[in-house]
């Protein structure tokens, strides 16, 4: 798994997203929420994500848009990291839930930590699943 996140490894199918928020589990490394859930995907990509920033904590455009690409910035440089070898397919959805502003360095030591957690969650379950 390489370093990119193209156009293909972007959630943007309203189904996608809406089953996600209904169905989804998550885990949580605060500011930052995953939310989660197995699903197929047509065009054969492994690993689909979205961020998302609210709009009630961030009040100006230019606030969220940085924070949005901060979080991308982390995701795309971990990714490779912790889901090089997922057989898996996941739909991803990372929302930043802090009212106050980041540098680049907290949200990536926080993505890591929230990569380690999903990981570790997923283990569990599938020794516990028969």
């Amino acid at each position: 798994m390489s370093f990119k996140y193209s156009k293909k490894d972007k959630l943007k199918s309203k189904k996608h997203i809406e089953q996600l928020f209904n169905d989804g589990k998550a885990v949580t490394v605060y500011p930052l929420r995953l939310i989660y859930l197995e699903a197929e995907f047509n065009d054969g990509s492994i690993i689909k994500t979205g961020v998302s920033v609210s709009k009630r904590l961030h009040k100006t455009a230019v606030s969220r848009n940085r924070i949005k690409r901060l979080l991308r910035e982390a995701y795309r440089l971990n990714k490779p990291i912790y889901f090089n070898n997922s057989s898996t397919s996941y739909a991803f959805m990372i929302l930043y839930l802090s009212k106050d502003g980041t540098t680049f360095e907290e949200l990536n030591n926080k993505m890591k930590l929230l990569f380690k957690k999903f990981l570790d969650k997923k283990s569990k379950n599938e020794k516990t699943s028969p």
